[in-house]
């Protein structure tokens, strides 16, 4: 059982291609799931899965009017998560401590946004509903991250995190896999990805400045909710939204594609983005921000390129379409192997499943503890000293 954000929709964020993958590959496994989204007008109006085959959806107005449900389903569920950024994810935090389900796990698809507000105000909030406080962190037998590296001893160590473990986002290599070019997407370098102002400074370095650079090349920006200020180049087209479906035919049209990462997830390292794990098995050739971790996921030059200032990537849009399209190769054989939704879901079940063996130990053990035999008198251990191990 979920709660998150949105599974619904994938307008103008990446919690809901993650969960696609990740419920359908559990799905393809032989588990069921239950997915709590509010529904909100933002997703509401941009809703292209209402009714997903392999979960069952709940859309909801108010917390009130499916809290009962939420308990039924609490009680049948093995594993209960609570998402970052979830409207309701206080009420919904509260409810899975009440019901004590075997397994109850917080996916936190936003860490190091997360942990910063945890830093500055001990609570963490998105968009002024606040999902997640310090005080909570320990009541969790898994917190699930986004993020791996050093990020994930701090959630132990500084937020008594019971269990921190790495749960990259995923592709779902049935939806992205290589496929024809678009000649309507056709151009040298692309970037897919919301506005955000903390990635808009490299956003500018690595393709705007690059596309005024090289006049003679084109270049395409998709992606919603960018200010009228921004100063888009004449050779830069803009599209507000392209829809999951489109995303392999726009990676498999662009020479290049550019994969730039929010600056508190370039500070923690190891936060890899869907969107570069989309591309790549596309077969999309790749070139990205830099930041700890990457070279841990897909290896520099062989697998992606890195750039740092515009006269990167304007050496890269120079290489043949042979070289290119071999980087892009090794990349997807690369996230086939490591990153697809199918992996994911069963470190998922592995993870759900330590977790409640231990606890059915733990309480068999309380049921029945073991007794040494009783020693004979005048026997070396009838003459040990108290409190030695049995």
């Amino acid at each position: 059982m979920v709660v998150g954000l949105t599974l619904s929709s994938a307008w103008g964020n990446g919690h809901a291609t993650t969960w696609r993958g990740l419920l359908r590959a559990l799905a393809l496994a032989g588990h069921s799931s239950v997915f709590f989204e509010r529904d909100v007008a933002y997703y509401a109006d941009h809703r292209d899965l209402p009714d997903p085959p392999w979960c069952d959806l709940v859309l909801y107005r108010e917390w009130t009017e499916v809290a009962a449900r939420l308990r039924r389903e609490l009680a049948q569920a093995d594993v209960a998560i609570v998402s970052s950024y979830c409207p309701d994810g206080l009420a919904a935090i509260g409810a899975l401590r009440r019901a004590r389900t075997p397994c109850a796990a917080f996916y936190d698809i936003d860490t190091p946004v997360t942990v910063a507000d945890l830093r500055a105000h001990g609570l963490a909030a998105a968009r002024g509903v606040r999902y997640l406080s310090a005080e909570l962190v320990r009541h969790f037998d898994l917190y699930l991250s986004f993020t791996g590296g050093p990020l994930l001893r701090e959630l132990e160590d500084r937020w008594g995190a019971r269990r921190a473990a790495p749960l990259y986002c995923s592709v779902d290599p049935e939806l992205h896999r290589p496929v024809p070019p678009d000649p309507d997407l056709a151009c040298d370098l692309a970037y897919l990805g919301t506005y955000s102002a903390d990635r808009q400074p490299a956003l500018e370095s690595l393709l705007l400045e690059t596309a005024r650079r090289h006049p003679e090349r084109g270049f395409l920006v998709a992606g919603p909710q960018y200010p009228e200020s921004v100063d888009w180049p004449p050779n830069v087209r803009r599209l507000e939204h392209v829809p999951p479906s489109r995303h392999a035919a726009l990676y498999s049209s662009a020479r290049l594609n550019l994969n730039l990462t929010r600056a508190a997830m370039v500070a923690a390292g190891w936060s890899p983005s869907v969107r570069l794990f989309e591309a790549a098995a596309c077969g999309a050739p790749l070139v990205s921000d830099r930041w700890s971790g990457l070279e841990q996921l897909l290896e520099p030059d062989r697998e992606i390129l890195l750039a740092t200032r515009p006269q990167d990537v304007g050496a890269y849009l120079k290489m043949d379409d042979a070289a290119l399209r071999a980087l892009g190769a090794a990349a997807r054989r690369r996230v086939i192997r490591e990153h697809t939704a199918q992996v994911r879901a069963q470190q998922l079940v592995e993870l759900c499943t330590e977790v409640i063996s231990a606890r059915i130990g733990a309480s068999s053990a309380r049921r029945s503890p073991r007794r040494a035999p009783r020693p004979e008198a005048g026997s070396r251990s009838a003459a040990a000293a108290p409190g030695a191990r049995a």
